[in-house]
């Protein structure tokens, strides 16, 4: 158990650690022994961003661990945005332009910049991240500024220290008349980003243009103190507390960019090209911050539209951020923030979150054009499942078919709001996929955004997902009833094999009973195939290549189990339920059943809540509606 005051105590301790202080000189010996403290913005998140790990995925995506708790599905994307900062880092042009991130409303890319803003704050906490400023600067200047230009060669000759900017007039005023011109005495203090503090991290957000002041951005003349030192170019009476001085040395979030007043995006013309910020009575003030914002797609196209922001628009690195694609990420999307409540008291059951996952996502897919491809099979290629007559070769192919697929279809704010509703209702101690799928539907005809035939369209795919439950149903209800289904299972599997393989070496086999050499059993196999739709004429190749299979994996010193190969699998599975569908269906759909039939129910029931996740509810509800399924 966690003793607060011993926690609150270690962390006055963390935060003393934090208030290094030390003159100019002190901070050169150590900008000399750990370079990376006088990174420049771009380099300080890439480098944020890679030493939280980078791993390789499935299709050769690079997927980056400061990411994978927060954002999924978006790979495409995170990917770019790596790519823009390690050019940035590298100081090359791109640094010198505004990243747009532009997607459909719910996509994540608020989100995104939230997640960057939230790491910088706790890197620039960490040793690998620490950040120095001069002491007293209201735009927590770069200390090395203070090395006059002409000497700036000879330093990064010597020591390798590369050197960029120039002094803030607060700074360049605090050096002439505090400190002699003396540059080594300069105060030092060691910094950490905080948005709520105003330190290193801006924000932005567009309001009425009538109200809203550019000083927002740039600061305000301090009237209190123009009696004091006498002219306005003074910088003593003058706020550098604009949200483009506070983000200097960080990151600077513009939300809804292209709903800004003109006024304000032509001040980004010359932060983003030159590095600097126009300030009314001062020379251009030298500012090194990452500049993000954010927008849909129809801001951006009249944005894109409109003649007289050409300047702007050359200076835009665009991101897209479309929907997620791949259920098993949108599925995480909804338990993190299902997680984040403190609902405690009502089961969800298993296949749930996948199901309002594989209506939402079918509802971001672009019809395929390909010959044999639904939209179901697309769903399952995109998500990494093996589908018939397709590979993971062909989903280069179907994305290459498509411009806009992932930017519209329904948010996943959508489906968690319906799916929210479902959950707190009065009574509701479980909610099961056909409740999410009700929850789902009813929530078409109250939102207001929907056309008429976006609601046709979703109401076609609803039945498809319930289509998909169905068989997803049924497979529970069968694994729970077969009485030790691995064994079974592996049995009739092992059975095929031994037939298959007498078949393909046009050889007999013993029979396990009378010991007799028998022809294979070719109703067996066909039993088997039939289920996975193997026609009389393709069942010698499929035979063949279930041998080569094994052969194969023999001599890597592997051995053949019916998971590792889908069809067979599915076939398999398939099987067994069809052997079993009678009994299944007397005993679940039986109103009044007999003292045999209540042991089979009981015994499903706890196989269903020990091994499966169900609870006592969705266990029981599951089985009435197999049930019914089976009685149709």
């Amino acid at each position: 158990m966690m003793d607060l005051r011993t926690r609150l105590e270690a962390y006055r301790l963390e935060e003393q650690l934090l208030n290094w202080e030390g003159t100019f000189a002190d901070y050169f010996d150590l900008v000399v022994k750990r370079s990376q403290s006088a990174r420049l913005a771009h380099a300080r998140i890439y480098d944020m961003i890679t030493s939280a790990g980078v791993e390789t995925g499935p299709r050769g995506e690079k997927r980056y661990a400061f990411f994978e708790d927060e954002i999924f599905g978006l790979d495409d994307t995170l990917e770019q945005l790596v790519e823009y900062f390690h050019s940035a880092a590298r100081r090359l042009e791109v640094r010198k332009r505004i990243l747009l991130f532009m997607g459909p409303v719910g996509g994540g890319k608020s989100t995104i910049v939230s997640k960057l803003k939230r790491g910088l704050e706790a890197y620039t906490r960490s040793d690998e991240g620490a950040v120095y400023a001069i002491k007293g600067c209201p735009m927590h200047e770069e200390p090395l500024h203070l090395i006059p230009d002409t000497l700036r060669p000879e330093v990064e000759k010597e020591y390798g220290i590369y050197i960029e900017g120039d002094l803030c007039p607060v700074c360049r005023q605090m050096l002439r008349e505090d400190y002699g011109g003396v540059a080594e005495n300069v105060p030092v203090q060691r910094i950490a980003f905080s948005e709520k503090s105003r330190v290193g991290i801006g924000t932005f957000s567009p309001s009425d243009p009538k109200s809203q002041d550019i000083t927002e951005l740039t600061g305000s003349i301090d009237l209190s103190r123009i009696g004091e030192f006498g002219v306005e170019s003074d910088p003593r009476a003058y706020r550098f507390d604009g949200e483009l001085n506070i983000a200097n040395r960080g990151l600077m979030e513009f939300i809804e960019m292209l709903k800004c007043d003109e006024k304000f995006l032509y001040g980004l013309l010359t932060l983003s090209q030159e590095q600097n910020i126009k300030t009314g009575r001062f020379s251009m003030i030298y500012a090194d911050e990452c500049i993000v914002s954010h927008t849909n797609e129809a801001e951006y196209s009249a944005f894109v539209g409109n003649r007289r922001s050409e300047a702007l628009q050359d200076r835009i690195i665009l991101v897209r951020v479309p929907y997620n694609l791949r259920v098993s990420d949108e599925i995480r999307i909804y338990e993190k923030l299902i997680h984040q409540s403190d609902l405690t008291n009502v089961h969800i059951a298993p296949h749930t979150l996948r199901i309002a996952s594989v209506f939402a996502v079918l509802s971001r897919l672009e019809e395929p054009k390909k010959a044999g491809m639904s939209l179901m099979k697309k769903l399952k290629l995109y998500d990494g499942e093996e589908v018939e007559d397709f590979t993971s070769k062909d989903v280069r192919e179907l994305k290459d078919q498509v411009v806009r697929e992932g930017m519209d279809g329904i948010s996943p704010r959508y489906v968690i709001n319906r799916l929210s509703g479902a959950l707190v209702k009065d009574g509701t101690s479980c909610i099961n996929p056909i409740d999410a799928l009700r929850a789902l539907r009813d929530g078409l005809e109250q939102h207001a955004g929907f056309k008429r035939e976006d609601r046709d369209r979703y109401l076609n795919l609803l039945a498809e997902a319930r289509k998909e439950y169905d068989e997803m149903a049924k497979k529970e209800v069968q694994k729970a009833f077969v009485y030790a289904f691995e064994e079974s299972a592996r049995t009739l599997f092992n059975n095929y094999l031994d037939n298959v393989e007498a078949y393909c070496n046009k050889q007999k086999i013993k029979d396990p009973i009378t010991e007799e050499e028998v022809e294979p059993d070719e109703k067996l196999m066909r039993s088997v195939e039939e289920q996975i739709g193997v026609s009389e004429v393709a069942k010698k190749t499929f035979r063949e290549e279930i041998l080569i299979r094994i052969s194969s994996l023999a001599r890597r010193g592997q051995s053949l189990d019916y998971r590792s190969h889908e069809r067979l699998r599915e076939a398999i599975e398939k099987k067994m339920f069809a052997d079993l569908r009678d009994v299944v269906k007397i005993t679940t759909s039986t109103k009044t059943p007999d003292e045999e039939q209540l042991r089979r129910i009981n015994e499903v029931v706890d196989r269903l809540i020990k091994e499966q996740g169900y609870c006592a509810v969705c266990a029981n509800e599951l089985l009435k509606y197999v049930g019914t399924l089976l009685n149709r």
